[in-house]
């Protein structure tokens, strides 16, 4: 009988022990869980910066004139939010007609980036997206007159009811983003991304069609996509909560 207690007591205690030892198992994680909620892995950044394709045309061609600026910030590890904003301004010859177009655009989305990266290293291969909207006007200068006469050669008119401006247009569109960032040099780096846009609505100027809108490209009668890209430079300004930091190290 005195053996049979022992044994019992022995027992007891063994289950008393894995059930102490499962119940710690099954905090553990939640407490990792609430640690990695409230610790990111690495700081928030911004990076800020600006598409270096448009000023270098802007030089190089009359007829062309824009800037965009470009920003995304990191709310996970591989999540960010990306905002880009920029003006364009353009004179086209498109069949017979001469026109300007100028205006302003903004575009925000999500990119998600697919690389891992080594110790060290902070690149990206993503994919995103973005939700694209334009306010600009549109000038005809001058157009060719249809003539079944072509005696005279000189039928190109810059007076009459299709010339002249057509302000308050806007339009909106969806891009499906892919590129690519890599960090030259402490906290700064160099991007490219090429863009599928689908314009989704738009402001049908009098007397006259949108050909190319500031921000999306040109606008065809055959569908509503474009394409674009643009090659950017930016520079990060990581946000590091020192308190919390701290206090993780101290846990």
């Amino acid at each position: 009988m005195k053996k049979l207690c022992i044994w019992l007591c022995i027992i007891s205690g063994l289950i008393s022990w894995e059930t102490l030892q499962a119940q710690e198992a099954e905090v553990l994680p939640q407490d990792t869980l609430s640690i990695k909620k409230k610790f990111r892995k690495r700081p928030m950044t911004l990076r800020a910066g600006l598409d270096l394709y448009r000023p270098i045309r802007t030089q190089i061609d009359d007829e062309y004139s824009s800037f965009e600026l470009v920003t995304d910030l990191n709310i996970t590890d591989n999540l960010y939010i990306a905002l880009e904003a920029g003006t364009e301004e353009r004179t086209m010859q498109s069949e017979q007609v001469n026109f300007d177009v100028k205006g302003n655009y903004i575009k925000i989305g999500i990119d998600y980036n697919m690389f891992e990266n080594w110790e060290g290293m902070d690149n990206q291969v993503y994919i995103g997206f973005r939700i694209a909207s334009s306010s600009h006007e549109l000038n005809v200068n001058n157009y060719l007159l249809y003539t079944t006469d072509h005696f005279f050669d000189d039928a190109i008119t810059s007076s009459g009811y299709a010339t002249g401006p057509r302000p308050d247009l806007s339009a909106n569109w969806f891009e499906i983003v892919a590129g690519i960032k890599v960090e030259l040099a402490n906290n700064l780096y160099t991007g490219f991304s090429l863009r599928l846009n689908v314009l989704m609505g738009e402001t049908v100027p009098e007397d006259f069609a949108n050909l190319y809108i500031p921000g999306f490209n040109k606008v065809t009668d055959d569908n509503n996509f474009s394409v674009g890209f643009n090659y950017t430079l930016t520079y990060a300004l990581p946000f590091r909560f020192g308190k919390k930091d701290k206090e993780l190290q101290a846990d």
